[in-house]
């Protein structure tokens, strides 16, 4: 008889194939899903359950999140709605691969999540943010770029990272950008961001010993080197610091701000998904927080039965 956790194992790499080539997810969104499904298999093997894939109910799983509960690590809502979401991809997966015939995670719910309205900057505090940089040294060209690029196109910083030259038409106006799924997407880019990419790319970078396969990679280390995800956390962090900005932001932050300040501006909500690169509009709709909030204002400051009639 086959081993339990090498049927399990077999298994998620299947998933994992099918996530890559069927999918095409990224690295990232795929690593997630087998670390959730990886916890449900260490669930399986501290209780001796002796489940194979094939074997899990209803009843395993929402054992499965009682346990979760009582780590001692604990798992925010959030966390925990990613885990069930990774679970319910890799039951599916086993029912379109006919290994079963019906997915004991379909009806579970997913825990309610408050959706939580993101943290922005005003263009007052990303000016305060660059006019923190010291530009006597070049990497303060590359920085204010880095900064200008990702609230004018609301990037995602691994769109960021991965931005290639020959990606950009700045004589256009655009950029092209390859997000989530590897889908292409076309973002206009305003004259101050292109004014100042074309200052780092033209006056700055050149002056960098370029390593084998970066040399269409926008933005570089000091090393010639492509940056990487924790660098530009970094970069933010500190300039956060100097320019004494309080709020807790991160490369998100620019994006957050870039969709919100577009939306409070008029802009149509289907459009502002597209240039994010949103699948769902749904996703979208949080930023209408601002819209409704200054519709509010709106109407109590001029409404008839708001104003004061003494």
């Amino acid at each position: 008889m086959q081993n339990i956790f090498s049927i399990w194992n077999t298994k998620i790499s299947e998933f994992q194939i099918y996530l890559k080539l069927e999918k095409s997810l990224s690295q990232n969104t795929i690593f997630a899903y087998i670390q959730d499904i990886s916890k449900l298999v260490e669930f399986i093997d501290i209780y001796s359950l002796h489940t194979a894939p094939s074997q899990v109910q209803i009843e395993h799983i929402r054992s499965f999140f009682i346990w979760l509960n009582q780590q001692e690590f604990h798992f925010s809502v959030g966390s925990q709605a990613r885990i069930l979401s990774g679970i319910k991809a890799f039951f599916k997966y086993l029912v379109v691969d006919e290994y079963i015939t019906t997915s004991p995670a379909e009806l579970i719910e997913s825990p309610h999540m408050e959706r939580k309205i993101p943290d922005i900057l005003s263009t007052s505090e990303i000016d305060k943010l660059k006019a923190a940089l010291d530009f006597s040294s070049p990497l303060a060209y590359r920085n204010s770029a880095i900064i200008e690029t990702l609230y004018s196109c609301g990037l995602r910083v691994s769109e960021l990272i991965n931005l290639r030259i020959s990606d950009l038409f700045l004589r256009l106006g655009f950029i092209k950008v390859l997000g989530k799924g590897n889908k292409e997407r076309l973002i206009p880019i305003s004259p101050q961001a292109i004014e100042e990419l074309e200052l780092y790319l033209n006056e700055y970078r050149p002056e960098y010993p370029i390593k084998p396969k970066a040399e269409d990679i926008v933005f570089l280390n000091r090393r010639g080197s492509q940056l990487t995800r924790v660098m530009i956390f970094t970069i933010v962090k500190e300039l956060a610091q100097l320019a004494q900005i309080k709020k807790d932001i991160s490369p998100h932050t620019f994006r957050h701000s870039f969709a919100t300040h577009l939306v409070e501006s008029g802009a149509n909500l289907r459009a502002v998904q597209e240039m994010l690169g949103h699948a769902s509009i749904t996703t979208t709709e949080i930023y209408t927080h601002i819209e409704q909030s200054a519709l509010r204002e709106t109407i109590m400051k001029f409404h008839p039965r708001n104003l004061n009639t003494n």
